[in-house]
């Protein structure tokens, strides 16, 4: 099949909507469900997204996309005991390519509300049984065990949209669009993330280990498909704050640091010993995370609010010991999709633990940028390579 119609475009006055190609077969198959516009542009990008990280890191990766952007991104490195809670896997053997999963929806859970996932190999049984208790519009993976694909069939009263993608395809060089009846063309962003555009080094600490030179790849591959201006804050193997479609790059560091900063208060004690009722539903557990750590948090702890969600009132969590555990931090990787062009934005980044970065560099303010990075003994490469992605 080389075309498929859809029930409408970006909107619902945007008709009639289709996808086709030109040449050839459309290189995936819908096994359930019916695509939208959006729900496609979702899968083809993070499915880049995916094969991407897979080829750099060797791991099974994982995406979680909304709005042509990605919520999280993760490959399979193992969850400690901490993360397991977090992430409400507890006592659970999971699966690589679960791991990469739970990592990528764990990232930002409020923004994942609704997604739609990609995985870079074969979604098995136990990945299906997770995402079907998650709010999820739809999956692309090149392939399903038998038992992953009846459970996914049954999701969403049976309109769950399965996407098979065939894995050997590789589009044509030269890419097109249009805008206002102009068309446009340009190369495809071929571009390859590898760990020798992470060789120049103009600070003074030159030291990044195997595992931060992992995490900035994480970073820069997922920039590759992030709406620009982009910015990346990663760990452990996964993305924990994004910060996309920003039109200055201090904002995008400042709201992908929030986002990774909430990350880790999830983790604090405060958090995890929350007196949650049992019947109380995930998207409502991480609607409360979310109040309570930020500045309305009273909104949650007033009188016949908090009773909603929790069996006793919890305490507050301070701006104070908020600070303080912001402090244990660190060890974070950070990307950006172009040059810094000011020490600001070292300067945030440092309050959210961060210790190694990779930028496109060329900015004419480099010099301030590096000197940010000397003051807190922060390992910074210079890439040379920009992440445009619109």
């Amino acid at each position: 099949m080389n075309e498929m119609a859809l029930k409408y475009g970006c909107n619902p006055n945007q008709k009639p909507a289709r996808v086709y190609m030109e040449k050839g077969e459309l290189p995936f198959k819908v096994l359930n469900g019916k695509p939208g516009y959006i729900n496609l542009l979702d899968a083809l990008n993070s499915w880049q997204l995916v094969r991407e990280l897979k080829k750099a890191t060797g791991l099974p990766a994982a995406a979680s996309f909304k709005h042509v952007s990605p919520a999280g991104a993760a490959v399979a490195v193992p969850l400690s005991d901490v993360l397991k809670q977090v992430y409400f896997v507890e006592g659970v053997e999971l699966s690589p390519v679960a791991t990469a999963y739970i990592r990528a929806r764990g990232a930002d859970r409020m923004s994942s509300y609704g997604d739609f996932v990609a995985l870079s190999d074969e979604c098995d049984a136990q990945t299906a049984s997770f995402l079907q208790r998650e709010v999820s519009d739809g999956i692309i993976a090149p392939s399903y065990s038998e038992a992953a694909l009846e459970i996914l069939k049954t999701k969403r009263k049976g309109t769950y949209l399965v996407i098979q993608m065939d894995s050997d395809y590789e589009p044509e060089p030269l890419e097109h669009k249009q805008v206002f009846g102009v068309s446009f063309e340009q190369q495809r962003n071929d571009v390859e993330i590898t760990e020798d555009c992470l060789t120049e080094r103009p600070t003074k600490n030159k030291d990044i280990p195997d595992a931060a030179k992992r995490d900035l790849l994480i970073a820069l591959i997922t920039l590759k498909y992030t709406q620009s201006n982009s910015v990346c804050y990663t760990k452990d193997g996964q993305a924990i704050g994004i910060g996309a479609g920003q039109q200055s790059r201090v904002h995008c560091t400042r709201l992908a640091g929030s986002k990774a900063d909430n990350w880790f208060l999830r983790q604090s004690p405060q958090v995890l010993n929350l007196p949650f009722k049992s019947e109380v539903r995930r998207p409502d557990r991480d609607n409360a995370i979310d109040v309570y750590i930020g500045e309305e948090y009273e909104d949650l702890l007033r009188d016949g609010e908090w009773q909603r969600v929790f069996t006793e009132k919890p305490p507050v969590f301070t701006r104070e010991e908020k600070k303080e555990w912001l402090k244990k931090a660190e060890g974070i990787c950070l990307g950006s999709d172009a040059f810094f062009p000011f020490g600001d934005n070292i300067e945030r980044a440092h309050k959210s633990g961060v210790s190694y970065i990779a930028q496109t560099g060329g900015s004419i303010r480099d010099d301030n940028v590096i000197e940010t990075c000397d003051k807190y003994n922060i390992a910074m490469a210079f890439t040379g390579i920009r992440l445009f992605h619109h």
